[in-house]
């Protein structure tokens, strides 16, 4: 859970060291690749990689507000957009919330995560009992999407799988399934 450091001249939030050393690899990766991670890009960053859960933007902009009193949606929506653009978190269209990218980082698209055109192949498994949501790194799936699409003459640029259904825990713990609204995409 994200605290508030108020050491430093301005209000930040402070993380894990595990997350707080995915987002110095981050910005080694944004710096190498021309890019920058501004200090509210590091911390909704933050906030996603120290949830448990998919976070949606508005529950991001409250979290984001003890350290920033003035946020506003287009503050946090602003950053969404830059992480996504670079791979740097997924949106799960299902939940309407947003994952950290379990390699993007340490990636340099020579990865085994990427199919022959560079596209990243990002596959979830989303409990619909706790909601938290796993990223797949099945190697075969998104050549065998990439494939099918090819034969029916479609250039497939992005693929992303949701798989629903009880993670362990909740099987374990006699949850039933819990049946989502449909979107107005799904």
């Amino acid at each position: 859970m994200p605290m508030l450091d108020s050491s430093a001249s301005a209000t930040t939030l402070s993380f894990s060291p595990e997350v707080t050393r995915r987002l110095d690899r981050t910005a080694e990766w944004c710096q190498r690749n021309g890019q920058r991670l501004t200090e509210t890009r590091r911390q909704v960053l933050g906030l996603i990689l120290s949830s448990e859960k998919p976070s949606g933007a508005y529950d991001l902009l409250g979290r984001l507000r003890p350290a920033h009193p003035k946020a506003a949606p287009p503050t946090v929506y602003r950053a969404l957009d830059f992480l996504l653009e670079h791979s740097l978190i997924h949106r799960l269209e299902r939940l309407s919330a947003f994952v950290g990218c379990s390699h993007a980082a340490e990636c340099s698209h020579g990865c085994n995560h990427h199919d022959d055109t560079g596209m990243h192949r990002a596959q979830f498994l989303i409990c619909r009992g706790c909601d938290r949501a796993w990223e797949l790194e099945q190697e075969a799936i998104a050549p065998a999407l990439t494939r099918a699409a090819q034969s029916m003459g479609f250039r497939a640029e992005a693929a992303t799988v949701e798989i629903e259904g009880l993670c362990a825990d909740c099987q374990k713990n006699g949850v039933t399934s819990v049946r989502r609204p449909k979107t107005a995409a799904g």
